[in-house]
């Protein structure tokens, strides 16, 4: 629940006799200036999450310990 879930890879597989220059798509692409989206944003964590944890964390020591 509090993991993070791994993405699918976006797989894009030229196959073996595959040529780019003949191909009508790549140069439109290239014309275009499209690249391939292999680089994922990292997300941000939220501070507050991590407040409301350290804060629980402090309320728990101090009930165990005894004041």
């Amino acid at each position: 629940m509090l993991m993070k879930k791994p993405h699918h890879r976006i797989f894009d597989y030229p196959s073996r006799f595959y040529k780019p220059e003949q191909d009508p798509q790549e140069k439109l692409k290239k014309k275009l200036g499209f690249q391939s989206y292999r680089k994922f944003k990292p997300r941000k964590k939220n501070p507050i999450i991590w407040i409301v944890f350290i804060i629980a964390i402090i309320f728990i020591i101090i009930k165990l310990s005894g004041r």
